[in-house]
């Protein structure tokens, strides 16, 4: 019989960013331990609000199916004495898997005889192993956790009502005090406790009391009703997925209305009235035809439309206050010059083990020098890169900023356009913090991307210094997603930049600009290095490459971030070549072998007299060709490297390399080990797995 089974967990209200993460993370931990337990079902539906996670699983099996199995247990020697009687190494065996010496029997295991019992489990019934699901809930992991009465247990809010219904009958089971049953909680205010008759039933009997349980049924609703409110009024909305899905997990009935402000703030410029109105409201922004905001508002109540006229006026006066202190420090601000708020942050602590906000500036500028040239900037993309490096963070101290953080960069533009700034350098205020999330925008402008290298790599840098490195889950200063966020922005222009030992280059600049640092850059450089590479490894596991090739390219002497990306593409665009075996075998050979010479590559030659046999001029003649093309793409580097497969044969073939004759020996390993350094600005090929 195919069951169907309802699993309810009740709470105080979640904050709205965690309900999706949380049903998703019970539903995937519900069915682990289903498959784990044996149990077979269909498939799982979620079902989620502010206040509840559900499941309900559908096409249950009745209960685990029977195991027979023959238990291996000592050696017949351990197992009897030499009078034959058993031991306590045989009586404790059988009594651990719930059988007696009687039940014993002797097979042969590889000429061994050793104990065996055959032993037989009885399936539990469904019920029995779904009373093991408060374990199950109350492993769960949250970002928060809270303890409420006297308690030990932790979890996101307390948890208020458990449902526990197999078909129609109660699977008992309690966490705490609270006892499953199948009463559950309709709306807060215009529902009831009522009770599931059974579990098929939980989606119906929740909407007649005014709870839409089903997240997608419950946002389309939305979605529905703002669609008909802005095609009555020929209005467009600003469709914020993020802000849908917060909306959507912060009511259980939600109604939507319009409400208004005052015509006059809508001086202030748009991303201040957004943020008012969204971040801090969680109100959609409405436009005209023609793209421009409107003195209106877009919101969704938790509840019916009774007594909507009283919620409109009062969501109106809520937004008033917020309007007005953005339209009292917009006035403010720009009463002062940039020139003034960027001396205000040599009171901003970066942090108190590295600098002040004043002198990362400094040094981002000395950073953003340095790449512009060797991205062979323009002297006037330069002079807006310096300047732009000069103040990028003057907004901090701003007192639009200090009320809403979210507008750090994107009030420094505005306010550096109104200041007279040109539009490069102003633009490069904004982009500097992008990306802002793992997959966030990228910076649109050159003088952008490149402060937003400098800015980044500046605060990697300098916490390492400090020996505050990443480790595990920890990263309170977010350098994992700034790494990244520089590979990303590399990747996407192809800029060829010295990153992974940029320490080199910057010193000496520090130096000659005399920007005095605290603290010494080449610290944990090599640390540094290896951040970067997991950055790498990261961007393309998460594009599916094979591990052993982004282990092989990233398994580098490269410094350009640029080409150790350039070659994980390169392999894996030819992996599936047909030569590929044959090719990647050569050059590993050669790798392997140029191991035994110690000698750096600098003081390796080749004498031409010292040859023996046709294939180590043309060895020679052919690593010769290859080493001019200094200025070739990895791709065309990894071609070349390729073409030598049967030239390296022939080699292997008439030469033995390590000959008794001194000279030689070493001539062949010079030979050998200048070709592995070329072949190793690919990456470690040994790395790579052919077949």
């Amino acid at each position: 019989m195919a069951n169907t089974y309802l699993l309810e967990v009740g709470v105080e209200e979640m904050p709205a960013h965690v309900v999706t993460p949380s049903i998703k993370q019970l539903h995937e931990r519900v069915a682990k331990y289903l498959k784990e337990q044996r149990i077979t079902f269909d498939d799982i539906q979620e079902f989620a609000t502010p206040r509840r996670m559900a499941l309900l699983i559908h096409g249950l099996s009745d209960k685990q199916p029977d195991i027979d199995e023959s238990v291996k247990g000592p050696a017949k020697k351990i197992a009897q004495d030499a009078d034959g009687n058993w031991t306590k190494a045989a009586i404790g065996f059988t009594r651990g898997q719930g059988a007696s010496v009687e039940d014993i029997e002797f097979k042969e295991v590889k000429g061994v005889e050793y104990v065996f019992v055959e032993k037989h489990i009885a399936g539990k019934t469904v019920a029995e192993v779904l009373q093991g699901l408060p374990a199950v809930i109350t492993s769960m992991t949250f970002p928060t956790l809270m303890k409420w009465g006297y308690n030990n247990l932790q979890f996101i809010r307390p948890i208020r009502w458990l449902v526990s219904l197999l078909n129609d009958e109660v699977v008992p089971f309690n966490i705490l005090d609270v006892e499953a049953g199948r009463e559950t909680q309709g709306h807060r205010f215009l529902g009831h406790p009522v009770e599931i008759a059974k579990a098929d039933d939980y989606e119906e009997t929740l909407n007649n009391d005014f709870v839409i349980a089903d997240q997608t049924k419950r946002k389309n609703l939305i979605k529905d009703q703002i669609t008909k409110i802005i095609n009555e009024n020929n209005w467009q909305v600003d469709w914020d997925e993020d802000l849908l899905e917060e909306v959507n997990n912060l009511v259980e009935w939600p109604t939507a209305f319009a409400g208004s402000f005052d015509e006059k703030y809508l001086a202030l410029p748009d991303p201040v009235l957004i943020t008012s109105m969204k971040d801090n409201q969680r109100f959609f922004c409405v436009r005209d035809e023609d793209g421009n905001l409107l003195s209106h508002f877009i919101s969704v109540r938790n509840g019916n439309t009774d007594y909507l006229d009283n919620v409109i006026k009062g969501n109106e006066r809520v937004l008033v206050p917020r309007l007005e202190d953005a339209q009292f420090f917009y006035q403010e601000d720009q009463k002062l010059t940039i020139d003034e708020y960027v001396e205000r942050l040599k009171k901003v602590s970066f942090h108190d083990k590295i600098s002040s906000m004043y002198d990362k500036m400094q040094r981002v500028a000395v950073i953003a020098n340095v790449l512009g040239k060797q991205l062979n900037l323009s002297d006037k993309e330069l002079a807006d890169l310096d300047r732009a490096a000069h103040i990028y963070k003057f907004d901090l101290t701003t007192q639009m900023v200090g009320e809403f953080a979210e507008l750090q960069g994107i009030m420094g533009e505005i306010y550096a356009k109104l200041f007279g700034e040109k539009d490069d350098v102003a633009t490069a205020i904004r982009e500097h913090y992008m990306p802002i999330s793992a997959e966030g925008e990228l910076p649109q402008t050159k003088i952008g991307a490149v402060l937003a290298i400098a800015d980044k790599l500046d605060s990697i840098m300098s916490f390492f210094a400090v020996d505050m490195i990443p480790s595990g889950s920890n990263d309170p200063y977010a350098l994992r997603r700034q790494a990244f966020g520089i590979v990303r922005i590399i990747a996407d222009r192809g800029w060829h930049l010295p990153l992974l030992n940029i320490q080199s280059e910057i010193i000496p600049a520090f130096e000659t600009a005399e920007i005095n640092v605290s603290f010494d850059l080449n610290k944990n450089s090599d640390e540094v290095r290896s951040f970067f590479l997991d950055r790498i490894k990261q961007l393309f596991h998460g594009q599916k490459v094979r591990h052993d090739i982004i282990d092989a390219a990233t398994d580098t002497r490269q410094n350009d971030i640029a080409n150790v990306l350039a070659a994980i593409q390169t392999i894996d665009d030819h992996k599936d070549d047909d030569s590929f075996k044959e090719d990647i075998e050569a050059l590993t050979r050669v790798l392997r072998i140029a191991k035994k010479d110690n000698r750096p590559v600098s003081e390796l030659a080749v004498d031409s007299n010292l040859f023996e046999n046709p294939s180590e001029a043309k060895m020679h003649t052919a690593v010769s060709e290859l080493i001019k093309e200094d200025q070739q793409t990895v791709s065309e580097n990894f071609a070349a490297l390729r073409t030598l497969t049967p030239i390296i044969s022939e080699y292997f073939d008439e030469n033995m390399i390590m000959d008794k004759n001194e000279d030689i020996r070493n001539n062949r390993l010079a030979q050998l080990s200048i070709l592995a350094h070329k072949a190793s600005l690919i990456g470690n090929l040994d790395n790579l797995i052919v077949k």
